[in-house]
């Protein structure tokens, strides 16, 4: 249900420029501890409907049997619920609505971190991301984004104790030997106030590049700060939130020992592990902009984090020009690199004492020069063009993709 404003009973909104509740029709503004909306005192008795219990059991309604229906405090509208949405907006008079009999009967969160970044500042920060993509199609950067939703996303908050031991394989300090050595190394990490998603359908992976979070603007939760924004709680198990925790405890560990060693290329070959969560872990809800668009028929979602504007995504490439530029570099290391030949054999031509010549010398610089800077460039892009392409397989998530577009505007 809503909150209404105090002076003209309209609905209120959390305005994350003011980060206040703000009602638009009188100007009102409210911090969100100081309004308490009727409606929460009924709770309990508020009920969502299924599908079926509305629609019946028609095989004509069998396939959007999937989701609840709530009706509107404000204009008596049925509103779709799907999964684990908490709020959402009505699609007839546009007000904001939580649902509080779905989070009376889950846990409560304990804290929320409230939008601090606006629908206008997420949207400077994507086209400042797409005016510096440098392969991007040209019919990309011009593209008008207007598809943005703001969405709670459920957090645990976990403490937790990793401890492990590895064996890794790495690479000898000799450029010209290919040669690798064993060494083992044991360690524990104790994770604190660790940040663990709690929504199944967004990815772990997306979820962990939206980090980091700032704990220390936690506030204690309020349904308040819902309002006008969607929400979702969780819908993980304990068993869920083990595995999380212990693959990002792995994660971390893994990164450790592979600096210790000087080879961040180094390949684990074996391992005992073991992860602990203490049972002091606290549900929280952050906030999270999802900006949605079609191009050449790939659904693309972009995240932006809601608390610091950082955004997360990959954007497709334009590979005629992306090859263009691969061709160009390489004519040109070729180039200094036949320079450096010629003056090499100029060198030896000049000086026939054995001695190097200062052209001979020039050019041996240059030469190693550019095959240097050659092998490095080529394994920087290759890395480069690895690590966009997986972020690219994130945006083209069409789950996600799709469970944006399930939030009714």
């Amino acid at each position: 249900m809503a909150t209404l404003c105090r002076n003209c009973n309209h609905a209120l909104v959390y305005d994350p420029a003011i980060r206040k509740m703000h009602c638009s029709y009188c100007g009102s503004a409210f911090e969100a501890e100081d309004v308490e909306s009727e409606a929460k005192k009924y709770r309990e008795t508020e009920r969502v409907l299924t599908r079926g219990e509305v629609f019946g059991d028609d095989e004509v309604f069998e396939e959007f049997l999937e989701g609840y229906v709530y009706t509107c405090s404000e204009c008596g509208g049925e509103i779709v619920l799907h999964g684990s949405e908490s709020s959402t907006k009505c699609i007839f008079c546009g007000n904001p609505n939580v649902v509080f009999s779905r989070m009376a009967k889950e846990k409560m969160p304990d804290y929320i971190i409230p939008f601090s970044i606006t629908r206008e500042q997420a949207m400077t920060s994507i086209r400042r991301v797409i005016d510096k993509a440098v392969f991007l199609p040209k019919e990309l950067k011009k593209i008008k984004i207007e598809d943005i939703r703001g969405i709670y996303l459920p957090y645990w908050i976990v403490n937790a104790n990793h401890e492990e031991t590895a064996v890794l394989q790495v690479r000898a300090q000799n450029p010209c030997l290919t040669k690798y050595q064993y060494v083992g190394r044991k360690g524990s990490i104790c994770l604190q106030n660790f940040p663990i998603d709690g929504c199944r359908i967004l990815s772990d992976e997306s979820s962990t590049r939206l980090e980091p979070f700032d704990l220390s603007a936690m506030k204690p939760f309020d349904e308040d700060y819902l309002l006008g924004f969607y929400s979702n709680s969780s819908d993980i198990t304990y068993d869920d939130l083990y595995i999380a925790a212990q693959r990002r405890g792995k994660e971390i560990f893994d990164q450790g020992t592979k600096a210790d060693t000087g080879d961040k290329y180094a390949k684990v070959m074996g391992e005992v592990h073991e992860t602990a969560i203490l049972n002091n872990y606290k549900y929280a809800m952050f906030p999270v902009w999802f900006v949605t668009f079609r191009y050449d028929g790939q659904p693309h979602t972009i995240l932006v984090n809601g608390q610091t504007g950082k955004v997360v995504c990959g954007l497709p490439w334009n590979n005629k020009k992306y090859w263009v530029m691969s061709i160009l570099l390489g004519i040109a290391i070729m180039l200094a690199l036949v320079v450096g030949l010629n003056l090499a054999l100029k060198g030896i031509q000049v000086n026939g004492t054995g001695k190097e010549s200062s052209e001979y010398v020039t050019a041996r610089f240059i030469a190693g020069f550019g095959l240097g800077f050659s092998s490095i460039a080529f394994v920087c892009a290759l890395a480069k063009l690895s690590k966009v392409k997986k972020q690219l397989q994130l945006t083209q998530s069409g789950t996600t993709f799709r469970f944006v577009s399930k939030r009714q505007e």
